[in-house]
């Protein structure tokens, strides 16, 4: 007897679906999985047995064949546990096999019966989406996130029992319900900009980047206050669209860092690596599975490196490629898997190994070739990839005790989200979203300049040396800042504010 069912593979954060068959011969028992299946699919054969038995049904004594098509795509995991139990109950005429036609199944088993929680449901439910008319049988804890989907019907089961009594009408389950996106108010964050003191010029670079995306570095003596500003990013971004939500959410998922609390994250990521981390670990890798790495797990989110020239050379130097294409490609022997990473990269470094160089009260104690060894781990092109450079000094005694001048994050939010709808209407008709992300095109069609500007702009190159690629990203920024001030054309203040960003470069 044959039974099929359906269930899904992952390659990158996509879902890709699952045909799984199973093949009852009479005989010796005999169990075998065939279709490429890794080591958890393999083993799988003992939890599987000993649920049904565990669950109240009789293990066939028989030849099973189990088969997970299509055989050229590696099965990863434990989610196939539940689609292959279910295969073998209908194979023997436990459940209706007429029952199974729509419906698509992932869940891990335990020795009892009980189905535990597995990683990537969120890809597997867009995927069921697109193939329209499909259910999806989750485990109970992954309920709500399988409903964040829409137009996607997650039944959420809690053991093996309960599935074969819904699939024999004799048990009725809801539908698992969808919670609303989460917001800012949703979740107050103890962090907010007002505790940010002093340093106006440093506030308003952090403004122009985060409204348009922009890649940040900032330099200044230890205890002035880059990393505090930094964690504090996230609160003046935009609050994010479902869609964005989603995305953002089924990489977390895939690495199974999804809280267990929230179907989707509750805001935009912030990840902050040590600076021992190792290339792959930046980017993603790994041999089976292939995870996303840090630059991934911040989609649509900040990536801040603090203590930038002690990270390894070769770890920044991958960051390159999803810098400039907001994807990430890994390729393998026998596969190749892509993650997104469109991600705001914020930097912070000290002047010099010591930290004081630029401080007006402690000594540096570096020598030049020192300070020139410690600035050189940082490479040209790296460095050409930051649109914003901003010195970050010392905050005073007068200004910490000082409240002028302080914003909450709530107030600073509302400007950047004004700016964001307009980059919105701007580029409706095109793939991107902000000004950072423009192309040759875009910037000849919205970064249009006057004479005195070009006057300016020329004047930097020569005296500082900008590449054509630091030219480009200074047009950007002087987009920003026109939009910030409800600009429709970029005038020669914009401009020279933008230039001034790349005077440390």
């Amino acid at each position: 007897m044959i039974a099929r069912v359906y269930s899904a593979s992952h390659l990158g954060i996509e879902a890709l679906p699952v045909e799984v068959e199973v093949d009852l011969t009479p005989g010796t028992f005999y169990y075998v999985t065939v279709g490429l299946p890794d080591t958890a699919v393999k083993e799988s054969q003992n939890r599987i047995l000993s649920a049904l038995k565990n669950s109240g049904f009789e293990a066939p004594i028989k030849k099973i064949t189990v088969n997970l098509a299509p055989a050229d795509i590696i099965k990863e995991g434990s989610s196939f546990d539940l689609p292959i139990a279910v295969a073998i109950l209908a194979a023997q005429g436990i459940i209706p096999k007429e029952k199974l036609k729509n419906l698509f199944f992932m869940g891990e088993l335990a020795l009892d019966g009980r189905i535990k929680p597995v990683k990537g449901v969120l890809s597997v439910s867009v995927m069921v989406r697109k193939m329209k008319g499909k259910t999806l049988v989750t485990p109970l804890a992954n309920g709500g996130e399988a409903a964040v989907v829409e137009g996607v019907t997650a039944i959420p089961v809690a053991n093996l029992t309960e599935v074969v009594e819904w699939l024999n009408s004799e048990k009725e389950i809801a539908p698992a319900s969808a919670e609303k996106l989460p917001t800012a108010e949703t979740f107050p964050d103890e962090l907010d900009f007002i505790d940010v003191k002093g340093q106006p010029h440093v506030r308003r670079a952090i403004e122009v980047a985060a409204a348009g995306g922009h890649n940040m570095l900032m330099v200044g003596p230890p205890g002035s206050g880059k990393s505090m500003i930094a964690r504090r990013l996230p609160t003046i971004m935009p609050e994010w669209t479902l869609e964005e939500a989603i995305e953002s959410s089924r990489v977390h998922s895939i690495a199974g860092l999804l809280p267990s609390d929230s179907p989707l994250l509750p805001r935009r990521p912030f990840r902050s690596p040590h600076h021992t981390v190792s290339d792959a670990g930046l980017v993603g890798g790994g041999h089976s599975p292939i995870l996303p790495g840090e630059v991934s797990l911040s989609h649509y989110g900040v990536l801040f490196l603090d203590e930038l020239p002690e990270f390894r050379r070769s770890a920044l130097e991958v960051l390159r490629q999803p810098l400039e294409d907001g994807k990430v490609v890994i390729s393998r022997a026998s596969m190749s898997v892509t993650f997104p990473s469109n991600f705001m990269l914020v930097c912070a470094m000290n002047p010099c190994p010591c930290g004081y160089e630029t401080d007006p009260i402690r000594e540096c104690k570096c020598t030049p070739h020192q300070i020139n060894r410690y600035r050189q781990k940082i490479s040209g092109p790296m460095l050409d990839r930051m649109d914003i450079h901003v010195e970050v000094p010392a905050v005073k005694y007068q200004e910490l005790k000082s409240d002028s001048g302080s914003e909450t994050s709530a107030a600073i939010r509302e400007r950047i989200t004004k700016t964001h709808k307009t980059q919105n209407i701007r580029f409706a008709k095109s793939s991107i979203f902000r000004n950072a992300e423009m192309g040759a095109k875009q910037i000849k069609k919205h970064c249009e300049i006057g004479g005195s500007s070009e006057k300016l702009l020329k004047s930097a190159m020569e005296r500082l040396g900008l590449s054509a690629r630091a030219y480009t990203r200074t047009l950007k920024v002087a987009r920003t800042i026109a939009d910030l001030a409800g600009c429709e054309k970029i005038k020669t203040e914009h401009t020279a504010e933008a230039v001034q960003y790349r005077a440390i470069n």
